[in-house]
């Protein structure tokens, strides 16, 4: 179901205050929507609404019930700091400079003109910019609750003298009387870590219980996994209420009757998931509330990149960049043209060093790694770190013990293509690129994957080894 913008906004706004979106420079304040954009971290589409049947999400199933519901929203890369240099510029991270993770301070360069952080042209239009988080004496006293988490953590400066102020402040109650705004907030009790040992507190009943997972078929069977996953879906739980609590402020702020709500995610989670080519890494879940209800419990089966979301929220206060300033566009724009597939890249992963690019269809995947003589799971601290069935899955291997989609991603080797055929296997573990019945399906992903490069990969350069350990193990490393 695809629904215009102009009949979305005419039926929120109505049509006088359409107009003056349409020209936001002479509108008058209270008559353009704010836009609240709320991120939860390393998620997949793992809610009730999308079909997830033991998470426990009401807050988010009621969000979804009053939205239209994205089936088929991708990011453009499976790790914060590059996906969310796409999300937040509407361009790819490699066409800006921004696909390492991370980018080292003294490696960072402004973005190219024209293009700018998403804040800076509602910030120009009058909007009030903030990125919600705690203030006052809670200030820096810990991230998590529905407070915000304050994080931005991009790839890129600002021009200009305030380099890393991307937004004015961590509250829209900072702003002037009437005055709209376009707020920000991350949820990060579902980054691994901290958060989700809290939800790992909640009441018993409320959490998920390993042993009723259907897990995929490359993860093993162990308590381990399940546990892990189960973890994973707690800390869903718990970020679904704080979802709530943001909601319930906008309402009780008298704010809900003129906000637009998107709600979606940087990247997939999990030890497959997460810095990896894979749906489980780039599959997004995507709800926007208009506040009317106008399309509400819509499913929309559109593809979304992660593009698409910078010149979408600015299309709701009718601000559109000039051409050349993002690739992305505007999905409830007039002219906005169905996507006939989603581009994603991963690149270096903390000390990992690795290049891999894919295209997806409705039907098929198609990843080119560039490194095939590098494993996937090659040494990365954090992983290992914070992932057991990442350390699980390396046992296992030494020990024989893995089946063979389980083997798959603990080789020694890439296969230089991959091709999946993602309707019949959306595990991915059957690589049917060297299948004569593909070969022209192979031939027409690899095209397009070779025009991608050619188009946006020309910042894409090696980097010295030596500042790669640097960054990450700090400066007297070497």
């Amino acid at each position: 179901m695809k629904i215009s913008r102009r009949t979305l906004l005419e039926s929120t706004l109505g049509a006088t205050a359409l107009g003056a979106a349409a020209n936001p420079a002479g509108a008058a304040p209270g008559d353009r929507p704010n836009v609240l954009y709320i991120i939860m971290e390393d998620t997949g589409p793992q809610f009730g609404c999308y079909g997830e049947p033991l998470v426990k999400t009401p807050n988010l199933d009621r969000l979804a019930s009053q939205s239209i519901r994205f089936t088929h929203a991708y990011t453009t890369a499976p790790v914060c700091s590059a996906s969310r240099s796409a999300l937040m510029t509407g361009c790819y991270q490699t066409k800006i400079g921004a696909h390492q993770h991370r980018t080292w301070e003294w490696h960072k360069t402004a973005l190219p003109t024209p293009t700018r952080h998403v804040a800076e042209w509602f910030r120009d239009a009058g909007y009030f910019t903030c990125n919600l988080q705690p203030s006052g004496p809670n200030k820096g006293k810990g991230p998590y609750g529905a407070a915000g988490a304050g994080k931005v953590d991009l790839n890129f400066f600002l021009n200009g003298a305030n380099k890393n102020k991307f937004f004015e402040g961590t509250d829209w109650n900072q702003r002037r009387p009437g005055q709209p705004f376009f707020a920000h907030i991350t949820i990060i009790e579902t980054h691994k870590g901290e958060g989700w040992n809290i939800a790992r507190r909640q009441p018993k009943s409320e959490l998920v219980d390993p042993d009723k997972l259907q897990l995929a078929s490359y993860y093993p069977d162990s308590p381990i996994a399940r546990d892990e996953y189960a973890n994973y879906l707690d800390a869903i739980h718990l970020s679904d209420g704080y979802v709530g609590q943001v909601l319930a402020r906008l309402e009780k702020d008298g704010l809900a009757e003129n906000t637009i709500v998107v709600l979606s995610s940087d990247h997939g989670p999990l030890f497959r998931g997460k810095q990896f080519l894979y749906d489980g890494g780039i599959h997004l879940p995507l709800l926007i509330r208009f506040p009317d209800g106008k399309g509400a419990g819509a499913t929309d089966d559109r593809f979304v990149s992660g593009i698409d979301y910078a010149p979408t929220l600015l299309g709701f206060a009718g601000i559109r960049p000039p051409a050349g300033a993002m690739q992305g566009q505007d999905l409830f724009g007039s002219g906005s043209r169905p996507r006939p597939h989603i581009f994603a890249a991963r690149d270096r992963m903390d000390i990992s060093i690795d290049k891999m690019r894919a295209v997806r269809t409705k039907q098929f995947k198609y990843i080119r790694n560039y490194f095939p003589g590098t494993p996937y799971m090659q040494h990365n601290p954090y992983k290992e770190d914070s992932y057991p069935t990442w350390n699980l899955v390396k046992a296992w291997a030494r020990e024989g013990r893995l089946t063979a989609a389980q083997g798959l991603f603990a080789a020694l080797e890439k296969p230089i293509e991959e091709l999946y055929d993602v309707q019949a296997d959306p595990d991915e573990v059957h690589n049917l690129a060297a299948a004569p019945a593909h070969k022209n399906t192979l031939r027409e992903l690899r095209a397009l994957v070779d025009g991608f490069v050619a188009e946006n990969d020309a910042r894409v350069v090696a980097e010295d080894p030596v500042d790669i350990y640097r960054g990450y193990y700090g400066a007297d490393a070497y």
